[in-house]
């Protein structure tokens, strides 16, 4: 994985997820991009605008990522889960940039449920399986740089992203190179 590039993209409405983005960045010695909200989210107001945006799975509207994602290895994505849905700016982000991920990780922070539902949404929003996932609550979250959950996925993301770049020059040959790659493996057989 040395050399991988690797972007940690997050929204975070109470600082929960930015916590865990925050450790996750260290660890993958990542780059950051906070997913910003058009609009407000803070007080009893934004706790509601955002609950009815989850509850109807709609997308928020999300100020333009100043990253170019298919610009990196990996784009490892964190949500807060609201209402057991993903989160109304991360859905806005995964589908604005749904054709343009090399490979994605996905991350989310939740209370009692809805973590396994909102990966399965997160999956399906960004089309592409995903290399590792982990889900925290705000408990584990403040384990900080010791809890085993981030480092536990820190280890998956590495070992998968490590073994999808070792397929990765298949994908650049040319066609004569691929043609001989193939009758070579033939043999081996």
């Amino acid at each position: 994985m040395a050399g991988a590039r690797i972007l940690v993209v997050f929204f975070s409405r109470t600082g929960t997820t930015r916590i865990i983005a925050s450790l996750l960045t260290k660890f993958l010695d990542a780059q950051a991009e906070e997913i910003i909200a058009c609009t407000d989210r803070s007080g009893p107001f934004g706790y509601v605008r955002s609950l009815v945006e989850a509850l109807e799975q709609r997308p928020a509207q999300i100020v333009g990522s100043t990253c170019d994602v298919s610009s990196y290895d990996v784009v490892v994505i964190g949500t807060p889960v609201w209402a057991n849905s993903v989160s109304s700016p991360v859905r806005a982000y995964l589908i604005a940039n749904r054709s343009r991920f090399k490979n994605v990780a996905f991350f989310c922070s939740f209370a009692r449920r809805g973590n396994h539902r909102v990966l399965e949404q997160m999956r399906a929003l960004a089309g592409i399986p995903a290399l590792a996932e982990c889900s925290l609550t705000a408990r584990e979250a403040l384990h900080g740089e010791s809890s085993e959950i981030l480092r536990d996925f820190v280890e998956r993301l590495q070992r998968n992203l490590g073994a999808d770049q070792m397929r990765q020059p298949e994908r650049s040959t040319s066609s004569a190179e691929h043609s001989l790659l193939h009758r070579i493996r033939a043999r081996e057989r």
